[in-house]
């Protein structure tokens, strides 16, 4: 884990506990050592200001902290109360925005969300305002994401809607999920996808879980992995900074780069952002991903929306995040009442985009490279020749640059229409499990500049190997253990060893040991395993599969299994 990592875990693990069914909110300590972070080494700082759209106006439901507003920016209306949603720019050229919400007039007010409707709105630009079009149909926290074959899915808690194109017919369906031994994470909702190289998509469920589908409409396939904590407790290897919390409300996105993914602490109204090569094992950054706060106006006001949630990301043509869309309420939920000045909707806010870099040098960066030469692409509206702060930039690990550390500038020059900068190796702190690079500076006007570059020698497309508990079977001389395993990567995997042991006493006891072959994507196989008469009547064993033993990082998976009954 990385020195962030293991930062945000320690902050997150004092947290002040508080009773949730006495209050929405509570304050969360930031670790001191935030208070050193450069701009731009939040993701927080990417926020810009919200466009002036329409009239500022006092005329519009809500309490004083978000008035005046310009009530064109998203979707809202005083019959409606909005909540959650994402957009799509269609093959019309026109911005859809599949949003969900209630009758403000319902007398629980906010609590009356279960019972949404999901709408279809349009623009003609990506903040609003939006427009109803049409109602789709029932459902709640939608997100929509497209199909390699053109088509769209609109899922929502509990199905999904499936159309030809972004103006419809839907039709309503259901996923099919498949566990694979491992337990739910905080139910199965509030699902957000991230399509992969090959067409196949990569879900994280509610509660962190991560899942795999072949085609985005076959079946999600969870892998996420488990560890034994201090009490010998299995405990999931969420997406998430490892400890009990309040987060929920993930939004997972994947670039020219990276995937990225951003959960809220609802509760501590705090969101966390995370990064990862494969989409399975996350690193933290430090800092807010956002926070109540960033709905601000090109005069510095602010919209203060007591809760900013369901964020959703829309991308560029690199898949950079350029716009993010929250459903914003003006009071806590539960003073959200029917017919009331109180409501909620979604809104847009334009993100600062990371730049596009290509590290030049081809190999791999560690203590003793001497020098990094880092290719700053340009793009419509981006001159890097005349545009930077030459020496204002850094570059290296991200945690590095994030505070203000990295290797600095030893000189530049023109190549074609881009800009090649060459940085000291010295300091730039990329650690062995670092899979990107970081660069933050500024422009000459002394706006944000930064981005991300994939490191040389880094292996982004590689296997996936997940296993399942074993089936145990008496035999008259022991015991057969067959243990299925499939390769959830987008290439093909080489033979790998598995290995099967029972804890007992914080000792691990080897059952078995066998090969895997090699798989291609999405294949699976079955390893038949045996051993002798080990196990005794009626006893429950704490089992651990083991992908790679050997490994520095080995895949694992506890499980809890009566072999004998």
């Amino acid at each position: 884990m990385t020195s962030s990592g293991t930062l945000i875990i320690a902050f997150l693990s004092f947290l002040v506990t508080v009773n949730v069914t006495k209050a929405q909110t509570t304050e969360r300590p930031r670790p001191a050592a935030w208070s050193n972070l450069v701009y731009g080494g939040r993701f927080m700082d990417r926020f810009l200001p919200m466009p002036d759209l329409g009239v500022l106006t006092r005329d519009a439901w809500g309490a004083d902290n978000v008035l005046p507003r310009h009530a064109d920016n998203g979707i809202e209306d005083r019959k409606w109360s909005y909540w959650g949603g994402n957009i799509k720019l269609g093959e019309d050229g026109k911005y859809h925005l599949y949003v969900c919400g209630w009758l403000e007039s319902s007398p629980k007010g906010h609590a009356t969300w279960p019972a949404s409707v999901v709408f279809h709105a349009v623009s003609d630009n990506s903040i609003g305002p939006f427009l109803v079009k049409d109602t789709i149909g029932k459902g709640h926290n939608p997100e929509v994401f497209k199909l390699t074959d053109g088509r769209y899915v609109l899922y929502v808690i509990d199905g999904y809607y499936i159309a030809d194109g972004c103006n419809g017919p839907w039709e309503y369906g259901k996923f099919e999920f498949l566990n694979r031994d491992r337990r739910l994470i905080e139910g199965n909702s509030n699902f957000t996808f991230a399509q992969r190289e090959d067409g196949s998509y990569l879900m994280i469920c509610r509660g962190g879980g991560q899942w795999f589908s072949q085609t985005g409409l076959s079946a999600y396939s969870q892998v996420t992995g488990t560890w034994l904590n201090a009490e010998n407790k299995i405990v999931p290897l969420r997406a998430y900074p490892q400890r009990p919390g309040n987060f929920e409300d993930p939004v997972v996105w994947r670039d020219n780069v990276q995937y990225n993914l951003i959960v809220n602490d609802w509760l501590g109204r705090i969101a966390v952002y995370l990064r990862s090569k494969d989409g399975v094992s996350w690193k933290v950054e430090s800092g807010e991903a956002y926070m109540p706060g960033i709905a601000k106006h090109k005069d510095g006001t602010v919209e203060g929306w007591y809760k900013l949630e369901r964020m959703k990301i829309f991308q560029d043509q690199f898949g950079r995040a350029i716009q993010a869309n929250f459903a914003v309420i003006d009071v806590e939920k539960k003073f959200d009442k029917g017919s009331d000045i109180h409501s909620s909707k979604n809104i847009g806010i334009p993100l600062a985009v990371g730049r596009l870099l290509t590290i030049m040098d081809k190999n791999q960066i560690n203590a003793n490279t001497k020098k990094i030469s880092v290719k700053i692409e340009a793009e419509p509206g981006f001159n890097p020749l005349k545009d930077i702060d030459i020496q204002t930039l850094r570059f290296g690990d991200p945690e590095e640059v994030n505070y203000g550390r990295g290797c600095q500038v030893l000189n530049s020059k023109k190549y074609g229409k881009d800009l090649i900068v060459t940085f000291t190796g010295a300091g730039n702190g990329i650690r062995e499990d670092e899979f990107a690079a970081k660069m933050i500076g500024k422009n000459h006007d002394g706006k944000l500049l930064f981005g991300y570059a994939r490191l040389p020698g880094v292996n982004y497309i590689e296997p996936i190997l997940s296993a399942c508990l074993p089936v145990i079977t008496p035999l008259d001389n022991g015991f057969n253990l067959k243990t299925e395993v499939q390769n959830f990567g987008q290439t093909a995997s080489k033979a790998a060893q598995l290995k099967i042991v029972y804890i007992i006493d914080d000792k691990e006891i080897e059952v078995a040991t066998g090969n895997i072959p090699g798989l291609k994507p999405f294949e699976m196989t079955k390893v038949d395993l045996t051993c002798g008469k080990i196990f005794k009547n009626s006893v429950e064993y704490i089992f651990e599969v083991i992908i790679n033993p050997d490994d520095k990082l080995p895949v694992r998976l506890h499980g809890k299994i009566t072999p004998l009954k």
